[in-house]
């Protein structure tokens, strides 16, 4: 029997979002009734019971913050039934009472799963404290699962703003291969929405209840790589100071997504190649041999047949890799879906600035049209944000975005298609395409300037233009601009 001390003043740890019951289990009636008082008077559920076999029957019908068990119990022993709720609930928090405290048996308490060890007779402010820390705890896991389901919510076909066939086919890809564990390929240039296409085969794939881990390879140095992917023992290098898990066993039975990994280093492609064959893998420093369950998907934004060839990336490793391929189109490629996004930018940055800017100008559209965009979609996400600060009418002006000159040099570092994907008249079309596309851009859509530098004459350019299907806006008379329709 436990007198209980005068109960001092304590920090308010209610939330308002109420919280679970939290299971006393102690065969001495008159400590769960003082137990029970000491919580609900701090607005705690309390849900008693006087043995370990009721409180197991419980667990497995409800929901509960935490236990508080007594050591000595009728029947099952305390520490028993700390060991068969770890076994069976290992992210319950369980704090054990005793009268018979020792150091020993505080060390079985821990070695059992309790988080915490309290000695009789204790101040109730010790118990509180306790039970406030789990709260908090529970309070964070929360937060996490409803962050993690926000940014899955991120990651919705609805998202994949474009009505050109290639985005098309693209959702339906999508729909078809993320109810599946196949691995997947993602090949595209940067901005051209890798990741997002990565978030959208999780949310729709039936891991999506689970942990979807993101690692960008060319963002961490090669030396810390590979214990950010499987994890390190203590000691396993200067700074190891103790064990750490890594990001895979963070993903189990989910999904990981590994952005950029052509980046990543030969011998870690190696190992990478191993982990991909049976889930398993050992932390650096270690030698227990782990397993994981997860799916795996992996993106590049490099030519990765040229990786290959100059033996930067492992041909056997990318047959692994390469069961379902997704290769996103550039911007430049799609369209029509320059103005779709634009608008659906335009939209959003409107709401989140509190403008009141809600259309592009036919000018300012033409611009857009016009422009390579090297950067894709992340770009024009940029140029719509930048546009919408500085624009002061009610809808965008070609003043308000970039002149491009700067971007426009860009597209000598825009990877070309590898050769024999096209016949010699495609790829000779496409270069003159993009010669007099470049040309146009540098003098402001100026047919004039742009035939007398290509030393044609204005009827010529236009003819080729059209031969080319690179339409021209306006009047027949306009020199001033120009918008593109892209070849079928």
């Amino acid at each position: 029997m436990v007198f209980w001390l005068r109960i001092l003043p304590v920090a308010d740890f209610r939330m308002s979002a109420p919280l679970p019951p939290v299971l006393v289990v102690d065969d001495e009636k008159n400590m769960r009734l003082s137990l029970k008082t000491v919580l609900a008077d701090e607005g705690h559920p309390v849900r008693a019971v006087e043995s370990a076999e009721e409180a197991l029957s419980l667990l497995g019908q409800e929901e509960f913050l935490m236990v508080i068990t007594d050591a000595r119990l009728g029947g099952m022993s305390g520490y028993e039934f700390l060991s068969k709720v770890r076994a069976q609930w290992p992210e319950m928090p369980m704090l054990m009472i005793t009268a018979y405290a020792t150091p020993k048996l505080a060390v079985e308490a821990i070695k059992a799963g309790a988080v915490d060890y309290l000695a009789k007779p204790f101040a109730p402010e010790e118990l509180l404290h306790a039970v406030a820390r789990c709260s908090e705890r529970y309070r964070l896991l929360q937060e996490n699962a409803n962050l993690r389901a926000r940014t899955i919510e991120t990651y919705r076909l609805e998202h994949m703003v474009g009505d050109s066939p290639q985005m098309c086919d693209l959702r339906r890809l999508i729909q078809t291969v993320s109810p599946t564990d196949a691995r997947v390929l993602i090949l595209g240039e940067s901005g051209t929405g890798k990741e997002l296409v990565a978030g959208a085969l999780h949310s729709l794939s039936q891991r999506s209840r689970a942990n979807y881990v993101r690692i960008n390879c060319a963002a961490i140095p090669e030396a810390l790589l590979e214990s950010e992917l499987f994890g390190h023992e203590k000691g396993a290098f200067t700074g190891a100071l103790k064990q750490k898990p890594g990001r895979v066993e963070e993903a189990d039975c989910g999904t990981i997504f590994l952005d950029e990994i052509a980046d990543m280093s030969r011998p870690l492609q190696a190992k990478l190649l191993r982990f991909l064959e049976d889930g398993t893998f050992t932390r650096v420093g270690g030698t227990q041999e782990l397993r994981v369950n997860v799916r795996l998907i992996a993106a590049t934004n490099r030519d990765i047949i040229q990786a290959i060839a100059e033996d930067h990336f492992r041909e056997d490793l990318f047959h692994r890799l390469n069961v379902v391929q997704f290769r996103l189109p550039p911007l430049r490629d799609r369209g029509d879906d320059v103005l779709l996004l634009a608008e659906h930018f335009l939209q959003g940055f409107s709401a989140s600035m509190n403008r009141k800017v809600r259309s592009l100008s036919r000018a300012a559209r033409q611009k857009l049209l016009t422009h390579h965009w090297p950067g894709n979609v992340r770009e024009l996400r940029n140029v719509i944000e930048r546009a919408l600060i500085l624009e002061t009418t009610a809808e965008i002006q070609p003043e308000s975005l970039p002149d491009f000159q700067l971007e426009a040099q860009l597209r000598r570092s825009v990877p070309g298609k590898a050769i024999g994907t096209e016949s010699l008249d495609e790829m000779t079309a496409n270069f003159e395409r993009e010669l007099i596309l470049n040309l146009l851009e540098q003098h402001h859509f100026n047919l004039s300037k742009t035939a007398e530098q290509l030393k044609m004459s204005r009827h010529a350019l236009r003819y080729r233009m059209e031969r080319l299907n690179i339409a021209r806006a306006g009047q027949p008379d306009d020199d001033t601009a120009t918008t593109v329709s892209k070849p079928d």
